[in-house]
């Protein structure tokens, strides 16, 4: 197929274009930089500079490409995840008026089907259980969990909005993995070999995960999947409890210390509280059965 890839140069971007390739598709990689645009050329990519903000721009970009398929990887995130908050306006404005630019383009250009990176883990389900396909997103959270479950529920929303074209959501699980916040050297790491990431209460949240190359697999799967939401998160969702300690086992860090729910709350707010303690983990049943998804188990259980 001829695919365009928004976001191309992200932290999915690289092995995502290049299983892509190797299953023999063309690909058009959009970029805002001319480092980007080197990186996509050494993968065998052709590389289009366009800011996803300039609807004009898009609109040619995306024209010039043909393509059949768009991929919408935007995001604009920080190396590091204690930069969040500042990052945090930025990206919902890429995502949603960028995004918006694109989704139009798609629209305009008789692009026949639009994926979507969308989010599985700020889902609603009842403790002990996972979340389905179905769940609603906790748009009524904690405010800085809200906003982007409100973003992402969006997002979701304006991809099935136009039924001439074919809307996929793929809720991806928190990535980890090379070029990713949590692998050796990654922003996540270096929070946990500081001690800076504790275990808030009884650590009972549940964060599902996924590897980037296994979202990258699910991803090209989505190209011939029937339309709809998907959740690509792995087989273990894991309460933060069982989880940090074995992450900061694996990279030779220290035991991630245990602080109170009210000292968290008055110390880093009550977004880092919910992390901790009331995240819910999800099921990635129906991709399994739809997308012939088989991710590797989380690699530091």
């Amino acid at each position: 197929m001829n695919i365009f890839v928004a976001g191309a140069s992200g932290a999915i971007g690289q092995p995502l274009l290049t299983e892509l390739l190797r299953q023999g598709h063309t690909v058009t990689g959009m970029t805002q930089s001319e480092a980007g645009a080197e990186r996509l050329r050494a993968l065998g990519a052709a590389p289009v500079l366009a800011n996803a903000l300039d609807a004009a721009a898009v609109e040619q970009a995306l024209r010039s490409s043909a393509a059949e398929v768009v991929i919408d990887e935007l995001t604009a995130l920080p190396k590091h995840p204690a930069d969040l908050h500042k990052y945090a306006p930025g990206d919902r404005k890429l995502r949603l008026e960028g995004g918006g630019n694109l989704y139009k383009a798609a629209i305009a250009a008789g692009v026949r089907r639009y994926i979507q990176q969308a989010s599985g883990f700020f889902l609603k389900a009842a403790p002990g259980t996972l979340a389905d396909e179905s769940a609603p997103l906790a748009t009524d959270a904690t405010p800085g969990v809200a906003a982007s479950a409100q973003m992402y529920a969006t997002l979701e929303s304006r991809l099935f909005s136009e039924p001439a074209i074919e809307g996929v959501a793929l809720r991806y699980g928190f990535f980890y993995g090379p070029n990713t916040w949590y692998t050796p050297g990654g922003g996540g790491a270096e929070q946990v070999s500081k001690k800076e990431f504790p275990i808030v209460g009884d650590g009972e949240g549940v964060w599902s995960w996924i590897h980037i190359e296994d979202a990258a697999l699910a991803t090209v799967a989505a190209l011939t999947a029937a339309p709809g939401v998907y959740n690509i998160v792995d087989d273990d969702p894991s309460p933060v409890s069982v989880w940090l300690p074995a992450f900061a086992k694996a990279i030779g860090a220290p035991a991630p210390a245990k602080v109170p729910k009210m000292v968290a709350r008055m110390v880093a707010g009550d977004d880092a509280v919910y992390y901790s303690t009331q995240l819910r983990g999800a099921s990635n049943s129906k991709a399994r059965r739809m997308l012939g998804f088989a991710p590797r188990r989380l690699e530091w259980l």
